[in-house]
């Protein structure tokens, strides 16, 4: 990308269909740092004006990070600028702490899943039921 005669320079980008949305991929060594959002912000919109089509869904930044920095991401309100961190491993963790990653990534999934499921029955209207008439 060419921003005021400088180069710059997006690590990864790809296409989502389901989606319908560009994700712009920053890949970061260390901990995460708030310049950080500034540089996706700059590149999410430059995207938007010269990438995305109309028919799409805005583009997602995904930045990730050696570390997180709860606070600073907190603070920072990311999800509003459609930017989310992540974290990656340097190393592998020992098998049970895998282990109880896994079970309590998938307990929160399931929990998340059941969340939508009654928030849709929720939205739905109730299903009407006829009463017979006695003659």
């Amino acid at each position: 990308m060419v921003i005021d005669g400088e180069d710059h320079t997006l690590d990864l980008l790809f296409y989502h269909r389901r989606l319908r949305r560009l994700v712009a991929v920053e890949l970061k060594l260390g901990k995460f740092k708030a310049a950080y959002k500034g540089q996706m912000e700059l590149y999410l919109r430059w995207l938007e004006e010269n990438e995305q089509e109309p028919s799409e869904d805005s583009t997602l930044g995904l930045i990730l990070c050696a570390e997180g920095g709860q606070e600073s991401i907190a603070l920072l309100r990311l999800d509003q600028a459609g930017i989310r961190v992540g974290q990656y491993l340097t190393e592998l963790p020992p098998k049970k702490v895998l282990e109880r990653k896994l079970h309590e990534s998938i307990t929160l999934s399931r929990a998340l899943l059941e969340g939508r499921a009654d928030k849709q029955r929720l939205d739905k209207p109730a299903p009407r039921t006829r009463t017979r008439k006695s003659h």
